[in-house]
């Protein structure tokens, strides 16, 4: 007995000592000459214990108690294997009738046609479980795509060097590119690949010189009621050294790959060639006459721009505009049913035309926004496609002092407020032939056109600066139209899934007879049952 006791302390002080040579390891991270003696010693004394208790063990091995152990011991022997192959060849089955829990057959295509790798790092917390199994689905589509995961908690080394402060950041690398994703969507993650797995920066022009929106300032303005802020509607003159920035829409459009410069058609005869798109945000004052040239120049070769031009401000680009077969009408929109705060100048919409760009928008606003129009004449070669148009109960008035329809000078809604112009190349011929409105609206004519060009227009630009760029769905029009105006429509969105709850369709007949089976006949059925056993027994 009392050398079973001995060797039975021996054999649990090398137990002992096995476990805090792990613990030390685990804890230091490093193999150290402590925890090698410790794991060395409690190896020798967890084997010496061993076999001076080998009498003991064999016959309680050879007992019931034996079995018992040798066959929990198999059992948990093939769980552990069952767990290893199981992480190792992962399957997985959704079971969902709107398949929401697997990668659209759009993203797949895409992701499979990526041809540059591209390594993703993902920290995230404990709870975005769903979020590192998307990104774990967008793996698997390509070997050029690869995934590391961190916790910025338990690895906040990792978040420090790489500049990451929260959980839910993604950073994707692909040739010394760097694009950091925020959303946790199959969109966001999607079209963050593509963006970064694209060799070439497109370079995106803001127009200056005529106070515009400056695309690198960070100024933004309070929008509360009364005199507490200021407002975009009737009766406002602009303060110019009060124009709002566009730094949030610019950091957007970085964050997607592209190049953004400022360019001013006073100081260059024409728009430089690495503008793959131009903009003009806002003007307060009238392009010169060589600016309208350059301009007009510049989308008769196939170039593309985005324009937004503020109510009551003449501009100076009605000539370009009668090009594509637009007129921009001298009045604002005023919706007192579908607006945006108590602004009754400032409409909102929450229903578009369909159009890649709108699809899936949410509701956007337009803090004192013009109407658009066709001209009287269809121009040859053009197509204009209306995308945001208010609401039926709006009208345009030219009134700038007070809010007031008048019939005969005001317009009764719905009226466009933005829409997308392409204009093809056509035989001088054909051009000539068609003139565009009276001897008073027409002006000259335009160049004829080398390469297919395209223009956005919308009667305001307010929506996209730094007071409303993040409300609602102003950011995401403002960058679909972008991404659609370059050719890059595979950014613009990807199909939503539908969380559609399942349902039984039956007729009254059914339901009345579901209803007397289960609440009538199955309970009676019970309740006879019952009665003839307690009948039998008694």
């Amino acid at each position: 007995m009392e050398r079973s006791f001995r060797f039975g302390l021996t054999l649990i002080a090398g137990a002992a000592l096995l476990a805090g040579a792990l613990a030390t390891h685990l804890i230091l991270l490093e193999a150290t000459p402590w925890t090698l003696v410790l794991a060395a010693s409690g190896a020798v004394l967890t084997g010496w214990g061993g076999f001076g208790l080998r009498s003991e063990i064999g016959s309680l091995l050879r007992q019931r108690r034996g079995e018992i152990v040798l066959s929990t011991i198999g059992i948990v022997g093939v769980l552990i294997v069952l767990a290893y192959l199981a992480e190792r060849f992962p399957l997985r089955f959704d079971l969902t009738e709107a398949k929401l829990y697997s990668l659209s057959p759009q993203s797949i295509t895409m992701l499979q046609r990526v041809d540059r790798p591209v390594h993703i790092v993902f920290f995230h917390d404990p709870k975005m479980r769903e979020t590192v199994e998307l990104y774990e689905l967008v793996a698997k589509q390509s070997k050029r795509i690869t995934l590391e995961l961190h916790d910025p908690m338990l690895n906040p080394a990792q978040a420090r060097l790489r500049g990451v402060q929260f959980a839910g950041t993604a950073l994707l690398q692909s040739e010394g590119r760097t694009v950091q994703v925020h959303g946790d969507s199959e969109a966001d993650i999607v079209n963050g690949i593509l963006r970064v797995a694209q060799g070439v920066t497109q370079t995106i022009c803001f127009l200056e010189g005529h106070s515009e929106a400056n695309p690198f300032s960070t100024e933004s303005h309070d929008h509360l009621e009364g005199t507490a802020g200021h407002s975009h509607g009737l009766g406002v003159q602009y303060v110019l050294h009060e124009v709002h920035g566009m730094a949030k829409a610019r950091a957007s459009l970085e964050a997607m790959n592209y190049g953004v410069e400022r360019l001013s058609l006073l100081t260059s005869a024409a728009v430089s060639p690495r503008c793959s798109l131009l903009i003009v945000a806002g003007p307060k004052i009238a392009l010169l006459g060589a600016e309208v040239a350059a301009l007009r120049k510049f989308l008769a070769s196939g170039g593309k721009a985005f324009l937004m031009l503020d109510p009551f401000v003449q501009t100076g680009l009605d000539p370009i505009l009668r090009d594509y077969g637009i007129v921009l009408d001298d009045n604002m929109v005023i919706d007192e049913t579908n607006h945006f705060w108590a602004d009754f100048s400032a409409p909102a919409v929450t229903s578009y035309n369909h159009h890649l760009i709108t699809r899936e928008l949410p509701l956007t606003f337009f803090p004192g926004v013009r109407a658009l129009s066709p001209t009287p004449q269809r121009v040859p070669g053009t197509s204009v496609v209306p995308l945001v148009n208010s609401s039926k109960n709006s009208w345009a008035q030219s009134n700038r002092e007070r809010i007031e329809f008048k019939q005969g000078r005001d317009v009764r809604g719905p009226t466009t407020l933005m829409a997308i112009a392409t204009r093809r190349p056509i035989a001088p011929d054909s051009l000539a032939a068609a003139p565009l409105g009276d001897e008073n609206t027409k002006g000259p004519q335009p160049e004829p056109v080398s390469a297919m060009s395209r223009i956005a227009v919308v009667g305001d630009s307010d929506f996209a600066t730094n007071s409303f760029f993040h409300i609602m769905g102003n950011g995401k029009l403002f960058l679909n139209t972008v991404n659609y105006l370059t050719a890059r429509e595979n950014l613009v969105g990807v199909e939503p899934r539908t969380r559609d709850l399942p349902r039984v369709n039956l007729t009254n007949r059914q339901v009345k007879g579901t209803f007397f089976l289960s609440v009538v006949l199955i309970p009676a059925l019970l309740a006879f049952v019952g009665l003839v056993v307690w009948w039998r027994q008694r």
